[in-house]
Formats: C-alpha cells, sequence, structure tokens
C-alpha cells in the first residue's frame, strides 16, 4: 500500500524507463511500450482526480485530458529527467494546459441547441398548398368554357385585353364582360368551396 502523497512506485518502475538529461536513449517500440504503461500504472489515477476537480466532475472531457496528457508525456519521455522525485508536477501542468485551451476552445465557437427550438419553428405545410391549387382548379372547372379561357389568357398567360382579344378573335369589349363575369362566378364557386378571400 503506497503512503499518503506519494505515487506507489516500484523500485525499477518509470524512473529505470527515463533517461538523465543530455544521454540518449536508444529508442525501442518495447521500451515505448513500457514507458506508457508504467506512465498508466502511476499516474492515471492521481491525475484523473486532479482533472476531474478542473473539469467540474466531468468524467469524459476528464478522461480525455488525462489520455491527452498521457500521449503527450510519452511523446516527450526522452525529455523527462529520472532525478525528480516525481512527474505529477509536471503532468498535473500539462493537464491543466489542455483543459483551458479546451475551454477556450468552447468560448470561441458558438453555443449549439437542440432541434427543441426548431420543432416550434412555424412552416409553410405543402399539402395546404397543394389543396389550394385543387380547389381552384375544381372552381375554374366549374365556370362556362368562354368565362374560363377568357380568365386563362388575361389572368394565367399574362396577357392584355387586347392580346387576348386578337388572341380570341374576338372583340375587346366581350373580352372585358367575360372576364368581369368570369371574376364574380370564380368568387362564388369559391366561397362554395369554403375559401374566402
Amino acid at each position: 500500500m503506497a503512503l499518503p502523497g506519494s505515487t506507489g512506485r516500484q523500485p525499477g518502475g518509470l524512473r529505470s524507463l527515463l533517461c538523465r538529461p543530455g544521454s540518449a536513449r536508444p529508442p525501442s517500440a518495447a521500451a515505448d511500450e513500457e514507458i506508457a504503461a508504467e506512465l498508466y500504472r502511476e499516474y492515471h489515477r492521481p491525475l484523473l482526480a486532479f482533472v476531474l476537480r478542473l473539469t467540474g466532475g466531468d468524467r469524459q472531457w476528464a478522461e480525455d485530458v488525462v489520455q491527452e496528457t498521457m500521449i503527450r508525456a510519452w511523446r516527450s519521455a526522452d525529455r523527462l529527467d529520472d532525478r525528480t522525485s516525481s512527474l505529477m508536477p509536471w503532468l498535473a501542468t500539462v493537464s491543466r494546459r489542455i483543459v483551458i485551451d479546451n475551454r477556450r476552445q468552447r468560448e470561441v465557437r458558438p453555443p449549439e441547441v437542440g432541434d427543441g427550438p426548431l420543432e416550434n419553428l412555424p412552416m409553410a405545410d405543402e399539402m395546404d398548398g397543394l389543396l389550394r391549387k385543387v380547389v381552384v382548379t375544381e372552381a375554374l372547372d366549374s365556370l362556362s368554357p368562354a368565362h374560363r379561357q377568357a380568365l386563362t389568357e388575361t389572368v394565367l398567360r399574362d396577357r392584355t385585353v387586347n392580346q387576348a382579344a386578337e388572341y380570341l378573335g374576338i372583340p375587346v369589349g366581350t373580352v372585358k364582360s367575360r372576364v368581369y363575369y368570369a371574376l364574380r362566378a370564380l368568387r362564388v364557386a369559391l366561397e362554395e368551396r369554403g375559401v374566402t378571400s
């Protein structure tokens, strides 16, 4: 059992894997794996407890910070000094900087909101437009062919009364009266179908 304040290191643990500053350690995959495993074994729990306080109890965030800290320690293993009594101060500094960087990134990014506000946003229902077209088409079909033709040429095809009269081959006055009476009949037909202005 480890004494309070100690890391519970065994002789020859991480300290034996680190090298003195200025001395070169031969790179080896096995040595790297040993260093990573030893770092995790010795410092994971105390570092996680420390980072949990920094993250306000957010365990997932704290785990991410500890993992990133361990990766940085593993990458810097050749620069760590075996004469230090503990790597915890260095690890705590690195993890505190990671937390600060994460908070800064979150502040820059606009806060995310769920779909709640979008659900209450009124949207035009396409079904209403489709039903309106059906009702207007039925109302137009209820008109006489002469009235429907006069409305089609003047309103739907956007022709002047003179152009419609020339196209239909009838006098201008007749087109005007047919349009007038067609609009009146259309208004009545729409009111019968429940459409009001």
